[in-house]
């Protein structure tokens, strides 16, 4: 039995230093006129020997002209990824109706320029990072990722700048067969993942397999719990007329289903808890996607060291074999 979870961890840097693409292209253009005139104020006065050296503030590649340039890059990539997947959308409806032969009922779709996000921010400490909600509010930061098992053993960690988990859980899961073959040297099955809702997706559901069982709640934990407070455990096989969703809603109110899915709580919060209070997991000090990755598994392999000694420790106390050998 394995869970999945992410949690929000603060970059290094503030929520403060996001900027509009229109700010961002006023900054830029006055960097770049203040540069060409101390170029041209040198020229006057050190003459040619000097006329091919850049101004001081545009020699560090990781100065602050080049993140500007970086997020600027980046805020007009994701309109033109928006503005396309908009037009997709308009001319999968076009060939839906010029096929029917008839209009499709409802709002006319968008267009392509007006789905692009006028307000849309990017972080010029920290081009990468994302602004994010967590429980505590929001916060200039990361989603990382982690894959547990029952003795609070990370099994594959990652960190993303998606704010959602149910793009996660494929990748985590491929990850984690991955690095345990990679062990073990041998092939690897797991029996059961657990996730909650923020996995939930219909085409996350119909990736399970034979070999391993998605329990995926599909509602927020505090309703999901108040469900099984509430609901009778069901009686009999699984319907088979049932849809994805009350289908995994039937799994998860069977007595099986309940007894796993509390696990889940007991498993993976418990560790970023730990991680947070005890490592100073809570804010990264490195910059960037690769170096926070870095970072993020660096503390996963350092409480994995400790959960390892610790549980060396209790079996030697009791006279016992090292059961994790």
């Amino acid at each position: 039995m394995v869970a999945l979870d992410g949690t929000k961890v603060k970059a290094n840097a503030s929520l403060a230093a996001n900027r509009t693409l229109k700010s961002l292209e006023t900054e830029v253009s006055s960097m770049l006129t203040e540069a060409e005139a101390a170029d041209a104020a040198e020229d006057e006065k050190y003459g040619e020997s000097r006329g091919d050296e850049l101004p001081a503030d545009l020699r560090d590649p990781s100065d602050r002209m080049c993140r500007l340039c970086a997020c600027q890059e980046r805020l007009l990539r994701e309109a033109e990824e928006q503005r396309a997947g908009q037009q997709a959308k308009i001319d999968a409806r076009a060939a839906e109706e010029a096929k029917s032969g008839k209009k499709k009922r409802g709002r006319k779709p968008k267009s392509p320029n007006d789905v692009v996000t006028k307000e849309a921010k990017a972080n010029v400490t920290d081009p990468d990072s994302r602004i994010m909600k967590s429980r505590k509010g929001y916060l200039q930061g990361y989603n990382a990722q982690a894959v547990v098992t029952a003795d609070q053993i990370i099994l594959a960690a990652d960190v993303t700048h998606e704010a959602n988990d149910v793009q996660q859980l494929a990748p985590m899961i491929a990850q984690t067969l991955a690095l345990m073959e990679k062990v073990t040297r041998d092939q690897v099955k797991l029996g059961v993942g657990l996730f909650d809702a923020g996995y939930w997706s219909e085409e996350n559901a119909a990736t399970e397999t034979a070999d391993c069982e998605y329990l995926i709640a599909t509602t927020k934990d505090w309703k999901q719990r108040k469900a099984l407070r509430e609901a009778p455990p069901p009686l009999g096989p699984v319907p088979e007329d049932l849809n994805a969703r009350d289908r995994m809603e039937w799994k998860l109110l069977s007595e099986r289903g309940r007894e796993l899915y509390r696990l889940r709580g007991q498993t993976v919060e418990p560790v970023f808890g730990q991680m947070k209070e005890n490592q100073g997991a809570d804010a990264f000090m490195m910059r960037g996607t690769a170096e926070t990755k870095g970072e993020w598994n660096l503390h996963c392999a350092a409480h994995n060291i400790k959960k390892l000694h610790s549980e060396s420790v209790r079996c030697g106390r009791k006279g016992g074999k090292w059961l994790l050998n």
